[in-house]
C-alpha cells in the first residue's frame, strides 16, 4: 500500500476495544463498517503487560471509574477487551472476505510480526509511543508504512521519532496529527498545525478524537489523506471508547464526504473547465441600448446598458465603442454589434 499526498483519503474505523471482548460484536463491527464505507478497521493488540503493577492496584484509567466495583477490575477489563493473536488472525480473515482492509495497533515489539504474518497493510504506532524507539524500529523493520500519531508530542519529539523511522529505513510515513483529548473539543484541536507536520516531508493525516465527523471533513479540507476515527454501533455500550465514537450514521457521512471533498479540491491552478466557459453565454451581459437609438447618433455612456445573455459585445469593450457613431437606427434593448457603428469623426 502506497499512501500518496493528494491522495482520496483513507478511513480507518477505529474499532479499538470497541468489540468488548466478544468476536461477534468485532465481526458485526467489521460488516457495519464496510457497509457504510470505510476503508479499514483497526483493533488495537495490548494485553496485561500495557500497564504496570501500580496502576492495576490504583485500578483507574482514564474516565472509567473502576474502583469499588464489585464485578470487575482494571486487570479483568483489559484481559476481556484484550485480542489475542489467534483472534486478530480469524478477524483478518473475515476482514478479507468482507472487502476490507485491517490492521491492529501494537504495543509492544512482539505484537508486531503477527501484524505482518496476517498481511496488515500498514502499522499505526499510537501517540503513547511516539518516544518508544524499540517499537518505532520494529514497526520500521516491517517495511510496511507507519502511520504515527502525534498527540502528547512536541515537534523535537516527532522529529526524533521520525529520525528512528528513518534510521531504520522506513519505507513510508503518514504523520496524523492528534490531540489526546477523549472526547476532543473543538477549540484543543488546532487543524492548521497540519500544516506544521507537512514541514518534515511526509503525507498528514488526521487521528480525530472529537465528537462527530464535522471536524475529520474539515481536516479532509485541509489535505489529510488518512482519516482515524472510532467506531461503536452503540455509544451507550460500556467500555473505554464507545462513548466518544462514531456511530454508524456519522460514519456513512464521513465516508461519503471524504470522497465529495477529495473531488472537490481539485489543484491550485485556477481553471475554467470547458462545462463552465459556455456558461457565459448564458450568464454574462452584452452592451445592449438604453433608448431607441437614431443613425447619426454618437454613442454616449447614457445610451447603452449591460444585459444578459453575453452573445454581445463584452462590457470591457465600452470604452472602445464610446464615441463612435451609429449607421443605422437601433431600437431600444437592441445588443450593439461593432458593425452597427462608425468612427465618429
Amino acid at each position: 500500500m502506497n499512501f500518496l499526498e493528494g491522495q482520496q483519503p483513507y478511513i480507518i474505523a477505529e474499532i479499538g476495544s470497541n468489540h468488548n471482548g466478544d468476536m461477534n460484536l468485532a465481526r458485526k463491527l467489521i460488516k457495519t463498517a464496510k457497509k457504510v464505507g470505510a476503508d479499514s478497521v483497526k483493533f488495537q493488540s495490548w494485553d496485561t503487560t500495557l500497564f504496570s503493577k501500580s496502576v492495576y492496584e490504583d485500578n483507574y484509567f482514564l474516565s472509567d471509574d473502576y474502583r469499588n466495583r464489585s464485578d470487575h477490575t482494571l486487570k479483568s477489563i483489559v484481559k476481556k477487551f484484550a485480542v489475542s493473536e489467534e483472534d486478530l488472525f480469524e478477524l483478518s480473515i473475515f476482514c478479507k472476505d468482507q472487502g476490507i482492509d485491517f490492521s491492529s495497533t501494537p504495543f509492544d515489539i512482539n505484537q508486531v510480526d503477527p501484524l505482518v504474518k496476517i498481511g496488515a497493510p500498514y502499522i499505526k504506532i499510537a501517540s503513547m509511543d511516539i518516544n518508544n524507539d524499540r517499537l518505532l524500529a520494529k514497526a520500521a523493520s516491517t517495511k510496511l508504512p507507519v502511520l504515527l500519531s502525534t498527540g502528547m508530542a512536541t515537534l523535537g519529539e516527532i522529529d526524533t521519532a521520525v529520525a528512528t523511522l528513518e534510521k531504520e529505513n522506513v519505507v513510508q510515513i503518514v504523520l496524523l496529527h492528534c490531540t489526546a483529548l477523549y472526547p476532543t473539543p473543538p477549540n484543543e484541536i488546532n487543524l492548521f498545525a497540519m500544516d506544521t507536520l507537512r514541514q518534515f516531508g511526509y503525507p498528514v493525516g488526521f487521528s480525530d478524537h472529537s465528537l462527530g465527523p464535522e471536524i475529520a471533513l474539515a481536516a479532509i479540507a485541509r489535505g489529510a489523506i488518512v482519516v482515524e476515527k472510532h467506531f461503536t454501533i452503540d455509544k451507550t455500550m460500556f467500555g473505554w471508547d464507545h462513548h466518544m465514537s462514531m456511530d454508524p450514521k456519522e460514519m456513512k457521512i464521513l465516508c461519503t464526504g471524504a470522497k465529495r471533498i477529495h473531488h472537490a479540491l481539485g489543484n491550485a491552478r485556477r481553471i475554467v473547465g470547458q462545462k463552465e466557459f459556455h456558461q457565459r453565454a448564458a450568464f454574462r451581459r452584452s452592451i445592449v441600448s438604453s433608448r431607441d437609438l437614431k443613425s447619426g447618433e454618437i454613442l454616449t455612456v447614457d445610451c447603452v446598458v449591460y444585459r444578459r445573455p453575453g452573445t454581445g459585445l463584452d462590457p470591457s469593450l465600452l470604452d472602445h465603442i464610446l464615441g463612435m457613431r451609429l449607421i443605422r437606427d437601433l431600437p431600444y434593448d437592441s445588443m450593439i454589434k461593432i458593425t452597427d457603428l462608425a468612427s465618429g469623426d
